[in-house]
């Protein structure tokens, strides 16, 4: 539990990281990056943008476990 909520905060960071880097290059830097580097980095920004979702998902996964684990027997 502990884990999957850690490799959440873990994807979420890569994924918000790599996602501004690949902006950062598609649209700051574009002038001086050849037009498959641009091609590249334009379609990379949704796929690490897709991490954050991945890692909030996790979180979401192992916070839910965690509640299930805190809450009295009856209760859900």
């Amino acid at each position: 539990m502990q884990r999957l909520f850690a490799a959440g905060n873990w994807t979420m960071l890569i994924g918000l990281v790599m996602t501004l880097f690949s902006v950062a290059m598609g649209y700051v830097f574009a002038e001086h990056l050849s037009l498959l580097m641009q091609g590249i980095s334009h379609i990379s920004t949704p796929v690490w943008a897709t991490l954050i979702k991945f890692g909030f998902i996790m979180r979401i996964a192992a916070e839910n476990r965690f509640n299930k684990l805190q809450s009295p027997a009856g209760e859900v």
